[in-house]
């Protein structure tokens, strides 16, 4: 879905990464002018290259005239702006944010910018950096807001005029829920799947390893994907979204009893009626969420 009319012809993009270049890209194609904001000149000129923006600097002053302005940081400069990063975004500008915690981001934000919307695209690769960033990166993606009884409805109205024009799938809900359900479904999985790559790496003997190496499927590589990515992400999913973290893995640890429990046990019964509930449940879940 492509705008009929822009809400504006200049967007601002702070952070050139997976997401902030994927940005880029995307909104360049849209017939937006794209001003990107990078902290070194290294990483702007191979920006540059790679054609991100049309206007790409490490001064934050070029985005003064932006009515629209992405944060695309890492979470840890999300939650701890510069002074000179707040004091360059006009304050009649609508901002929103890419994070994957939003508690944390929206109380932060919403004290420091009167036209704040939080929101996370429920997208992503291992890869990460300048090079990065891809077209469609975003179509048919869930892109996830979070706003409040304080948030600008107009401003708001923007961003989700943005996100259709990228092919996504609006979302909203309350801040507190978007997190409680991300531990679940996109960093739990991170830990799970870099606690099998740590597994591989430290409790298994030489032949065996060279042996699973060379016969690793399709299968393993799915599992084991997303816990071989950003390692800065992973620290700060665990790091803003503890709390929800540390219930999910809870959860997945005892689930992880159980078998233990039956292995030991050696009731192939009840470890065959799991294996059929999870793989009615597998069906539904994976249905619900590609229609």
């Amino acid at each position: 879905m492509e705008l009929k009319s822009k809400p504006s012809t200049k967007i601002g993009i702070i952070g050139l990464g997976l997401i902030g270049g994927s940005l880029g890209l995307d909104l360049q194609k849209l017939g937006y002018t794209v001003y990107g904001i990078t902290h070194r000149e290294e990483t702007a000129k191979r920006a540059r290259e790679r054609k991100l923006a049309q206007i790409i600097s490490t001064n934050t002053e070029v985005l003064k005239n932006c009515s629209i302005i992405f944060i695309a940081l890492p979470l840890k400069q999300l939650l701890n702006p510069t002074s000179d990063l707040i004091n360059a975004i006009p304050k009649n500008a609508v901002i929103t944010d890419v994070g994957s915690v939003k508690v944390p981001i929206l109380d932060t934000w919403k004290k420091l910018h009167p036209r704040f919307i939080a929101s996370h695209p429920m997208t992503g690769t291992e890869e990460f950096g300048v090079n990065a960033g891809q077209h469609n990166l975003f179509k048919d993606k869930p892109w996830v807001v979070t706003p409040d009884e304080e948030t600008d409805q107009k401003a708001l109205e923007k961003i989700r005029r943005i996100s259709l024009s990228l092919g996504c799938q609006w979302v909203s809900t309350e801040a507190h829920i978007h997190d409680e359900a991300v531990s679940l479904i996109s960093h739990l999985p991170v830990f799970i799947s870099a606690a099998l790559l740590n597994t591989l790496d430290t409790d298994v003997n030489p032949s065996v390893y060279s042996l699973a190496k060379r016969i690793a499927s399709s299968g393993f590589a799915d599992t084991s994907r997303v816990g071989g990515g950003n390692p800065d992400l992973g620290v700060s999913m665990a790091k803003y979204n503890k709390e929800n973290l540390m219930k999910s893995l809870g959860s997945y640890r005892h689930s992880l009893d159980i078998f233990e429990k039956y292995l030991l046990e050696e009731d192939w019964k009840k470890i065959e009626n799991i294996l059929m509930t999870t793989q009615t449940g597998r069906h539904n879940f994976i249905s619900q969420t590609t229609n």
